[in-house]
């Protein structure tokens, strides 16, 4: 618990923000400010007392940028109602945490009353409030439930959450994407690194465009007002399911390639080794989906960057050690796999919705854009390394996962593929989760209530049970992915931010900003409708090939 002293401080800040919201609102009074009639019809306006879906975008979008304290609670409220054991559910002030007051509400961007209060948010917490004072910040403080003060992520701390949210299950799949576009997607890979790298400074620019903003759907809301808000969720959110049906496709593939013979025949009716696969996994990681408090598996999933560096090693034993060698090759350029190409691309570089969490966490947020740089480099050696191991390697045989390529009689296969097949069950929950929880905020009953633990349950086992259906029923991983990177990707990391930069900032923007982001917002269209185009005529041509 924290100290007295502790406790005095913030109440005294409490008062003064108490006083300052008086002094505030009588000059407001004072001045002729917008009336009650005239902030209802405002739409773009955000009452203090009437939350903006969604609420809970921040809290389960923090795991993926801060090392938590393993803790477990199956039946325990939200993220977005109680306060936890972990670092993740403790109210924030600004970029402060402080134990003992109401958990944080993902703030609310208020309808403009002049230029200076343009993006304010309404509190009527008094320590909430401090939130405005804090913002601009350049450091995170933490103040945890023991009374210890605790600093924000140190650079190195920042470059492993940010290596963690680039290097994904997007590394299996770069072999095949180089052999989509012949050797000159080498040349795609590094040249979007650099679009998504501008393009994530970019949302740093739209944060510090003004107080309270903290989040993705807060910068779209203080872009687009409202719509804004509810379009860019529902497209992350999106994304992150598609994600979840990536990771059953995976099992099912690496597992029916580990075992060739496995099915399952009950009356007559017959399950392929690939499904039955799929189907288990789904059951087996619905028990982690009901968890409410995952900071034990953010904690063990932090693992991914391991994991990928040992797949890749792996990858690199299997052609160097034992014997597969590098001898083969592919053409210079390849035009009509080029879209899948960059879909799949596009998918390696999709950690745009977590880069705002990763800026807020950081001790020092002077650092944000070196730890952007160095994970981006960090990320495209490894991915471009990958690719050319892989297609050295197989050449025009290249699955759409590397792993499935690789001999099974070799230790660093089993290695490879192993690795590979226990990651998604580390991450499945945790990228469920912000999509549950988005859900359970729309329920009508309190989040105290039964009623609200079994409909919370109903909701996540239908979520699981749904990604199963759609895995069984497109289980193209290659193609599903290129349209993931394609349709959602491009939008969420090269499209949007550029929008909401220009949309927030208007005519403070340079001629040559504002070229630079009408180019990649032209780039993000023509990549988005191409690979899209793409992807699915592959899982149509995919379709027709199994019938």
């Amino acid at each position: 618990m924290p100290s007295q002293q502790d406790a005095h401080y913030w109440a005294e800040m409490g008062a003064e923000a108490n006083d300052s919201e008086e002094d505030d609102t009588s000059v407001a009074s004072g001045s002729g400010g917008s009336s009650d009639d005239d902030e209802e019809d405002d739409p773009n306006n955000v009452s203090g007392s009437v939350p903006m879906w969604p609420q809970s975008y921040r809290q389960s979008m923090d795991i993926y940028s801060a090392l938590q304290s393993p803790s477990i609670s199956l039946f325990s409220p939200g993220l977005h109602h109680r306060l936890s054991a972990s670092q993740l559910s403790l109210p924030r002030v600004g970029s402060v945490l402080v134990s003992g007051t109401p958990p944080l509400r993902i703030p609310l961007l208020q309808g403009s009353k002049k230029d200076s209060e343009e993006f304010a948010l309404p509190y009527t917490d008094p320590v909430r409030k401090l939130e405005d004072q804090f913002v601009k910040t350049d450091s995170a403080i933490y103040v945890a439930d023991d009374g210890k003060v605790v600093l924000g992520s140190s650079f190195v701390q920042g470059l492993f959450n940010g290596v963690n949210v680039l290097a994904g299950v997007g590394v299996l799949t770069t072999p095949f994407a180089l052999m989509q576009a012949g050797w000159i997607g080498v040349f795609y890979l590094f040249s979007l690194s650099l679009i998504c790298f501008y393009t994530g400074i970019l949302l740093r620019r739209c944060l510090e465009s003004g107080p309270g903003l903290a989040t993705y759907p807060d910068i779209g809301q203080a872009a687009f007002g409202r719509i804004g808000r509810i379009i860019i969720s529902i497209i992350l959110y999106t994304e992150l399911y598609a994600c979840c049906v990536e990771f059953l496709i995976l099992e099912g593939d690496n597992l029916s390639a580990l075992f060739p013979a496995a099915h399952l025949s009950i009356g007559g009716f017959h399950i392929d080794g690939k499904t039955l696969f799929s189907l288990t996994t789904a059951l087996l990681v619905l028990p982690t989906v009901w968890l409410r408090d995952l900071s034990l598996l953010s904690y063990v999933s932090a693992g991914g960057v391991i994991a990928s560096i040992v797949v890749a090693c792996s990858v690199l034993w299997v052609g160097a050690v034992d014997g597969v060698g590098f001898h083969e090759t592919t053409a210079f350029f390849n035009l009509s796999g080029l879209p899948v190409s960059i879909g799949l691309y596009g998918f390696c570089y999709s950690g745009h919705a977590v880069f705002p969490n990763i800026y807020s966490s950081l001790r020092n947020r002077n650092d944000y854009n070196k730890v952007l740089a160095v994970s981006f480099t960090l990320c495209t050696l490894l991915y471009a390394g990958m690719a050319v191991m892989g297609l050295t390697m197989f050449g025009a045989a290249t699955a759409s996962q590397i792993t499935l390529n690789l001999p099974k009689q070799f230790l660093a296969s089993k290695i490879a593929v192993w690795t590979t097949v226990v990651n998604p069950f580390t991450k499945f929950a945790l990228t469920m989760m912000p999509v549950a929880l988005s859900l359970e905020e729309l329920l009508p009953v309190g989040p105290e209530s039964a009623k609200h633990r079994s409909a919370s349950i109903l909701i996540r086992t239908a979520l699981v049970m749904s990604t199963i259906g759609v895995a069984v029923l497109v289980p193209f991983f290659g193609f599903v992915m290129a349209f993931i990177g394609s349709a959602l990707s491009m939008t969420v990391s090269l499209i949007l931010p550029c929008a909401c930069y220009l949309a927030i900032f208007g005519k403070k923007v340079s001629l040559l900003q504002a070229s630079l982001c009408v180019t990649v917002i032209i780039i993000g269209f023509v990549c988005l409708i191409l690979g899209t185009y793409s992807s699915v005529s592959g899982i149509i041509a995919s379709y027709h090939n199994i019938l």
